[in-house]
């Protein structure tokens, strides 16, 4: 306890971060709890037949109109190609509905004002040849299929929804397609039924409130396996039937290992099943709630160490980004910060610390890596308005050093009840970094806005340069550590400092409080030391040209 003291005893009184919040046009007076997304598929033409009914439920008095988000049909100058959807009407209940569909959004009248605390549901009828978000092609045996894609806000181009992440819902998909398909989607199968025209009626209901990038539809020709069980919960394998044998060996493992690390780890599990699903929407993994979409290529018959750490990474969005979500764009570091964090400790976990340092080194690398052409990069955004620039791998590796580093500053026990606590206040809600900051500063009992505002809110990463000499006469080790990063940033933060003895199998270690540029630190020592390394244990981001 002493120890984590020491290092966590740093310089206070920077001011705590700013709030962002992204441009997406919120409307404050509604709020969507429940889709039903029904939608027919077909062999003879790409185009999709959408019926979206939504329950609202009225936040406010006077509420006259509201807006769902979808993508109106256009026609590529170049090819001719007409992709997006037409609206064919807006009902509720059997009446007809004014609305308008303009820049990509539904904009609908209600009959009469709103009031506060009701409930009500509107259908929207649509249909149309997605842009993007449900991908329709082949998969690389050649077989027709369907799979979606919204990471992060492509939803839009084949489901009317509020698409954005603060306005999260409970919802059920039912497609119509060709028997020889089989679908998979969000939550428990609630009904599949062979109908008289050779079309198959598959009906799929996730009772969790999730966003809507989370969503998911895959129909083709799967082979599916029941794995095991978690708590009750399926763990389920859906691979091409091409690859079955294999698909089967390689989503064997980690995943009920996985779910059980982080629901000791974290807390409960939020969903009804986890399938492990092969895809041709995603190259690497994409997230959905209960279903887990991997690429083409991610069914390899070896288990290969890339593809296992996807799927850890993928499990861990179920508890961070699915949910805990952020509430906002600018936030997305608590979706892919904390996954990638997260993935490294269930590998310290199961496969030890020195594969778990050899992620956070590969980490160190890209990030520094990165900044050589984005000095200025910061984690957080502000107002983000260009979803093309919503991540790089910064959110991942940067964010993951983050929680690395308040890791080590409040101690593993702390850094665990803050996790805990965030997540049972925040599961199946919204959160932001701020959120995130109290509760971590609640728990330690430490002001960490300091820490958050230069490693989130500020660009740049640390660079020392210095050394160490022991003067025998006196009985004392100098140690000089300075700053050369150049540029605004200056750094503040205590870094250990790795004493090694003769005759002693671990290091002394001291805590150093670098927090000038240049910084001089003279340490009592009666004996010569052996060697003396700067952050032994690989806890800080940071690059060093240290010795003697």
């Amino acid at each position: 306890m002493k120890r984590v003291l020491a290092f966590a005893v740093v310089l206070v009184g920077l001011a705590g971060p700013l709030s962002f919040a992204d441009d997406y046009p919120r409307q404050s007076g509604i709020d969507v709890s429940h889709y039903v997304f029904e939608l027919t598929l077909g062999d003879e033409s790409d185009e999709i037949l959408g019926r979206t009914t939504v329950l609202i439920e009225f936040l406010a008095d006077g509420v006259t109109e509201f807006e769902l988000d979808l993508v109106g049909a256009t026609t590529d100058a170049t090819s001719g190609v007409v992709t997006g959807m037409n609206v064919t009407g807006v009902f509720a209940g059997e009446d007809t509905l004014t609305f308008s569909h303009t820049n990509d959004r539904v904009r609908t009248q209600l009959p009469s004002p709103s009031h506060a605390g009701e409930k009500k549901s509107f259908t929207v009828e649509y249909r149309g040849v997605p842009a993007t978000g449900l991908i329709i092609g082949d998969t690389k045996y050649g077989d027709r299929s369907f799979f979606s894609d919204n990471w992060p806000n492509k939803a839009r181009n084949w489901l009317a929804t509020l698409d954005h992440p603060y306005d999260k819902a409970t919802s059920e998909m039912i497609v119509t397609a060709p028997s020889h398909y089989q679908v998979i989607s969000n939550g428990l199968l609630i009904e599949e039924t062979d109908l008289p025209d050779g079309r198959r009626l598959t009906h799929w209901k996730h009772s969790v409130p999730i966003a809507t990038w989370l969503y998911a539809l895959g129909a083709a020709r799967f082979a599916v396996q029941h794995v095991d069980d978690y708590q009750g919960k399926p763990i389920q394998t859906w691979v091409y039937a091409q690859d079955r044998d294999a698909g089967f060996y390689d989503f064997a493992v980690p995943t009920k290992h996985v779910l059980k690390f982080y629901g000791d780890y974290v807390g409960p599990f939020s969903y009804e099943k986890l399938a492990n699903v092969q895809a041709n929407s995603v190259g690497g993994g994409m997230e959905a709630a209960t279903a887990i979409f991997y690429g083409d290529n991610s069914v390899t018959g070896d288990r290969s160490i890339r593809w296992r750490n996807v799927v850890i990474h993928e499990i861990a969005h179920q508890w961070f980004g699915n949910a805990v979500t952020e509430s906002d764009w600018d936030d997305v570091w608590l979706s892919e910060g904390f996954a990638t964090y997260f993935t490294s400790l269930f590998i310290e976990h199961a496969y030890g610390r020195d594969e778990f340092v050899d992620t956070m080194k590969n980490a160190r690398q890209r990030v520094y890596s990165f900044y050589e052409d984005r000095p200025d990069y910061r984690i957080v955004h502000d107002d983000l308005s260009d979803m093309s620039q919503v991540t790089t791998g910064m959110q991942y590796q940067k964010g993951a050093w983050v929680l690395h580093m308040l890791r080590r500053m409040v101690g593993d026990e702390v850094f665990q009840e803050g996790i805990r606590r965030y997540y049972r206040e925040f599961r199946d809600k919204n959160a932001t970094t701020a959120d995130f900051q109290r509760v971590m500063e609640e728990v330690s009992g430490m002001e960490i806005g300091w820490f958050l505002e230069q490693w989130l809110y500020q660009g740049g990463n640390p660079r020392y340069r210095g050394g160490w000499s022991y003067d025998a006469e006196s009985g004392e080790l100098h140690v000089e550590l300075n700053q050369v990063q150049g540029g605004p940033y200056e750094f503040k933060m205590p870094i250990e400092l790795g004493i090694y003895l003769e005759g002693e199998t671990r290091p002394r270690i001291e805590v150093l409080k670098v927090n000038d540029l240049e910084n001089s630190f003279v340490i009592p020592l009666a004996q010569e030391p052996s060697a003396v390394v700067l952050d032994p244990g690989t806890w800080v981001l940071m690059e060093a040209d240290f010795g003697r």
